[in-house]
C-alpha cells in the first residue's frame, strides 16, 4: 500500500514537472514565432505601400485578384483558418481534448494562418495579426503538450490564447484581460494562475528580444477632468453605436437568412473579389492610408497630426470588406485605427479640447464596441500608450460603449462566430 501511494506520488510530481516545461517551452515559442510575424508583417505593408506609391492604379486589379486566391487556397485546404483566428481558439477551448485532435488549434492551421494573413497585408488588406497570433500562439501551446505528452485542458488553450494577445501588443495585462473576459467561458482559480504563469513569460521573452516599448507611443496630451467628463459618454456613444454595427455585420454575413447575404456565401469566391475590389478603391480615395492595419496613420493622430477627415468611415468600410471576404486576418489593429479616425471627427466638437484624448476615448469606445471586452479594451489602451492617468475615463467610455453596443447587436461577435467551428 505505502509502496503505491509513492508510485502515485512520484507519477503526479512527474506530470507536474512536464506540464511546467510544456508551459515554459510554449511561452518562449509562441513569443519568437509572435515577433517573427510581426516582422513579417512590417515588411508586406511596407513592400506594398511602395507598390502602390509608386503604380497608384495597380491594386485595383492585384488586390481582388490576391483576395480570391487566399479565400480560394483557405477553403481548398485549411477552412479553420479563416477569419480572425479567436472564434478558433473560444470553440476549441470548449472542447480542448476533441479540439487539439483537430484543425481549430493544429500547426497546419497556424500555418495556413500566419501564410494567409500575410499574403493580405502585401496587397493592402484591412488585416491585423492580433486575432491570428491568438490561434497560431494556441496551436504552438497544444502542439509542445502534444510533444510532451501532457494533457491538454481548456486552460492551455486560454493561455496559449491569452499569450498570444500580450506578445502581438506587448500588453501582458491585457492578455490577462482578455482571457478572462473572451476566451474563458468559466474562468477558474488554476487556470487564472497558469494564464498569468504562461502571459509572464512570452511577455518577458519579448521584452528581451523586441525591447521595452510602447505600441502607439507614449501621448503626452492632456486634457481637463470637465472636458473629459463630457468626451467619455459621446464618445461611448458613437464608439458603441459604430462597433455594434460592425458586428452586426460580421454576424450577419455568417448566420443570416437574408437572401443577398445567402448568395454571397454561395459564392465565395466572387464575393472575396468584391470584397478585394473595395479594400483597393477605399486604399486609391484616400491614397493608401487604408491599407494593412492602420498602425501609422493612429499613431500619428494620437501624437496630434492630422489625417483627411474621411479616414475613419474609409477604414471601417476598408476593414469591414476584408472581414466579410472570408480571408485570414484579424481586426484588432484595424478596429483601433477606425476608433481614431472616428475620434478625429468627434474632435471637431471640441476644438479647444486636446485631439489626441478625444481620439484615445474614442479608440477605447470603438474596439469595445465591436469586441464587448470594456476591460480588455481599458487596460490594452493604457498600455499601448502608457497614459496609466487615463484609466477611469477609458473605462467609463468603454463601459457605455458595451451597453450602447449590446443594443444594437445582442451576440458578443467572437461568440456568435465561434458557433460556427464547434463541430470542428
Amino acid at each position: 500500500m505505502l509502496f503505491l501511494k509513492i508510485k502515485q506520488g512520484a507519477h503526479r510530481g512527474a506530470s507536474l514537472v512536464s506540464s511546467r516545461v510544456a508551459a515554459v517551452v510554449g511561452a518562449v515559442l509562441l513569443s519568437l514565432v509572435a515577433i517573427v510575424f510581426a516582422r513579417f508583417g512590417e515588411i508586406s505593408q511596407d513592400l506594398f505601400e511602395r507598390l502602390a506609391t509608386a503604380y497608384p492604379y495597380v491594386p485595383a486589379i492585384l488586390t481582388p485578384a490576391m483576395f480570391t486566391l487566399v479565400v480560394f487556397a483557405t477553403q481548398c485546404w485549411s477552412p479553420a483558418a479563416r477569419g480572425s483566428g479567436i472564434p478558433q481558439v473560444i470553440a476549441a477551448g470548449r472542447n480542448s481534448e476533441q479540439s487539439s485532435k483537430g484543425p481549430l488549434i493544429s500547426l497546419k492551421t497556424a500555418a495556413a494562418k500566419f501564410a494567409g494573413t500575410i499574403a493580405l497585408l502585401l496587397v493592402g488588406g484591412s488585416v491585423g495579426r492580433e486575432g491570428p497570433t491568438v490561434q497560431i500562439s494556441a496551436a504552438i501551446m497544444a502542439a509542445v503538450h502534444r510533444w510532451l505528452r501532457v494533457p491538454i485542458s481548456a486552460g492551455v488553450v486560454i493561455a496559449g490564447g491569452a499569450a498570444g494577445v500580450a506578445a502581438a501588443f506587448n500588453t501582458p495585462l491585457a492578455g490577462v484581460a482578455f482571457a478572462i473576459e473572451e476566451l474563458a467561458a468559466a474562468f477558474e482559480q488554476k487556470i487564472a494562475v497558469f494564464v498569468m504563469a504562461v502571459v509572464m513569460l512570452s511577455g518577458l521573452v519579448s521584452l528581451g528580444l523586441a525591447g521595452d516599448y510602447v505600441y502607439f507611443g507614449t501621448m503626452n496630451q492632456r486634457s481637463s477632468i470637465a472636458e473629459t467628463v463630457m468626451i467619455a459618454p459621446l464618445a461611448g456613444v458613437i464608439g458603441g453605436l459604430a462597433g455594434g454595427l460592425f458586428s452586426r455585420a460580421m454576424i450577419a454575413m455568417t448566420w443570416s437568412s437574408w437572401p443577398p447575404l445567402v448568395a454571397m456565401r454561395s459564392r465565395p469566391l466572387l464575393s472575396a473579389a468584391g470584397c478585394g475590389l473595395i479594400v483597393a478603391l477605399m486604399g486609391i480615395l484616400t491614397q493608401g492610408l487604408t491599407w494593412g492595419t492602420g498602425y501609422h496613420t493612429t499613431k500619428q493622430l494620437l501624437a496630434g497630426s492630422e489625417a483627411p477627415i474621411l479616414f475613419g468611415p474609409a477604414k471601417l468600410i476598408a476593414t469591414l470588406a476584408t472581414a466579410l471576404s472570408g480571408a485570414p486576418g484579424g481586426i484588432f489593429a484595424p478596429s483601433l485605427s477606425v476608433g481614431a479616425g472616428l475620434g478625429q471627427l468627434l474632435a471637431i466638437l471640441f476644438p479647444d479640447g486636446s485631439t489626441g484624448v478625444v481620439i484615445l476615448l474614442a479608440m477605447v469606445s470603438y474596439f469595445t464596441g465591436v469586441v464587448r471586452a470594456p476591460l480588455t479594451a481599458s487596460i490594452i489602451m493604457m498600455e499601448m500608450t502608457a497614459e496609466r492617468s487615463m484609466i477611469l475615463p477609458l473605462f467609463a467610455a468603454a463601459l457605455i460603449a458595451d451597453w450602447v453596443s449590446s443594443l444594437v447587436c445582442r451576440q458578443k461577435l467572437y461568440h456568435a462566430l465561434s458557433r460556427q467551428f464547434h463541430s470542428s
